[in-house]
């Protein structure tokens, strides 16, 4: 009797000492983001990485693994450990484009991640040179018709955003153009002003800039509806219906991620996207706060994926 009697006091004993854990994170975090430094992006993770901080008192190391259009940062947050100590961004780039744009991919979107919450929606911006004689989206459709094949669309790059807007235009509004992918943004940028290319879709910081320079014309906002960020400036898709392809950033770990730390995790990041000071920081650099819980992400992924796939196939872009 004695001895069952102290078993069961031990074993009593064990739910106590579980619930005087610390909640997470207990240690540093690393937050991997596929992006380079000092980029547009790299400065969003800087300013969310920085209210968790705020919030927990725990560091949150922000580790920079560009390469590939995101797949060698993407790849490093599926290959992490499951608990906790890795967590990452997750991109429209890595996550709804390279499944349908790149031949193989050393990560499976489905069963390789788990997804926790949304950040935030990055619009693009349609911006022509100053030379392009169109002061409209309807009259730069109707001088491209007039002109198959001769009008010009940078991009950094084949898969990114910007690379599939251009697309979706030319798709839209049954074009002939010519796309001129670049190594970077920057590059296009600075063509697109120069004007040794004709137009751009570009995250809207980016364009913005180059259309206060008078070198270039801002014309359409690529998301549903117009920006919060530039209400002057019309959405493509109040002249072609439907139209809507936007930026955005996501907060993800490893496959497998105990359920406390994400249901932690996703309450963090809602009260950090309740922030006025984090919501004013993401404006001030052209993102809207996108507060999304871990089942809604893991459909919205989906279904991004199965609506720019048709785009990226008839565009005829691949990456092998």
């Amino acid at each position: 009797m004695f001895i069952q009697r102290r078993s069961l006091l031990a074993g009593a004993a064990i739910p106590s000492v579980s619930m005087a854990q610390a909640p997470w994170p207990a240690n540093p975090v690393r937050f991997i983001t596929p992006f380079a430094p000092g980029g547009g992006v790299d400065t969003l993770v800087r300013l969310y990485c920085s209210k968790l901080a705020d919030l927990t008192g725990q560091s949150f190391v922000v580790e920079n693994r560009a390469g590939a259009g995101g797949t060698i940062g993407t790849t490093a947050i599926a290959r992490s450990p499951a608990d906790g100590t890795v967590i990452g961004l997750g991109s429209v780039s890595s996550l709804a484009i390279s499944p349908t744009m790149r031949a193989t991919l050393p990560f499976d979107v489905e069963r390789d991640f788990t997804y926790i919450a949304g950040l935030w929606q990055l619009p693009n911006l349609l911006i022509v040179n100053k030379d392009v004689p169109a002061q409209t989206v309807p009259e730069l459709i109707a001088l491209i018709r007039r002109n198959p094949g001769q009008y010009t669309f940078a991009s950094p790059g084949s898969g990114t955003t910007v690379h599939l807007a251009g697309e979706m235009f030319k798709q839209a509004a049954g074009l002939d153009m010519v796309h001129v992918p670049y190594r970077g943004g920057a590059a296009a940028q600075l063509d697109v002003q120069a004007g040794r290319v004709h137009m751009i879709f570009d995250n809207i910081p980016q364009s913005l800039a180059s259309a206060r320079t008078g070198l270039a014309r801002a014309l359409a906002v690529t998301s549903r509806d117009r920006s919060p960020h530039a209400p002057g400036i019309p959405a493509m898709a109040e002249f072609l219906p439907g139209f809507d392809i936007t930026s955005w950033g996501s907060v993800m770990g490893p496959a497998g991620l105990p359920a406390t730390v994400v249901e932690r995790l996703s309450a963090l990041t809602l009260t950090a996207l309740a922030s006025p000071d984090l919501v004013a920081r993401l404006a001030e650099n052209g993102a809207t706060a996108w507060p999304m819980t871990s089942a809604e992400l893991t459909e919205f992924r989906r279904a991004s994926e199965a609506r720019l796939a048709p785009v990226i196939r008839a565009s005829g872009a691949r990456i092998e």
